[in-house]
């Protein structure tokens, strides 16, 4: 969760890292639409954070605004404080993810995804993970370190580290030891 200026420009690094970018301008904000995105994502996460007063709520509240705005350009319905740093949206797309669901660092997310809640809960996946295109998670499932869920796989059970899972409903396919 992004707390001070430092955990900002840490999740910044992170991302922009994990899109192989070694630095950010006006010119990449043209040239990269979901790192834009990504980037009014994080600032929103940190004024949602340290939203205080009545001139921050309507600094949070004009934030969130813009970035929904973006988020609808490109198809991605992703609200503040879900993913940990190290986010890299592959391609714009249809992305869905609960509010509530937490996703830890360094994920690797296509398009079609869906991460949603059913009545009992909502999904938490550790860090290191890929999510497939047209992969759907709901339900309280808590998915551990390093998963790869395969393109559209249906995950409504959990999970340990170290696996990859496939299918509808998805099923461990492959084991791989840790490191």
């Amino acid at each position: 969760m992004i707390r001070t200026k430092k955990d900002l420009k840490d999740y910044l690094n992170a991302d922009l890292k994990s899109h192989n970018l070694d630095g950010w301008n006006i010119v990449k904000s043209i040239r990269y639409p979901i790192m834009d995105f990504q980037w009014r994502l994080r600032n929103t996460e940190y004024i949602v954070n340290n939203s205080r007063g009545k001139l921050s709520k309507i600094r949070k509240g004009i934030a969130l605004y813009r970035l929904r705005r973006s988020g609808i350009k490109l198809g991605f319905t992703i609200p503040p404080n879900v993913f940990g740093p190290g986010l890299c949206i592959v391609h714009w797309g249809t992305l869905v993810v609960n509010p509530k669901a937490r996703i830890g660092a360094n994920c690797r997310i296509h398009p079609g995804t869906t991460i949603g809640a059913t009545d009992e809960g909502v999904p938490q996946i550790g860090d290191d993970a890929y999510i497939g295109p047209g992969a759907r998670l709901f339900g309280p499932i808590v998915l551990g370190d390093r998963v790869v869920i395969a393109a559209n796989a249906v995950v409504n059970k959990s999970y340990g580290s170290d696996c990859t899972l496939a299918g509808v409903p998805a099923k461990q396919i492959i084991r791989r030891l840790a490191r």
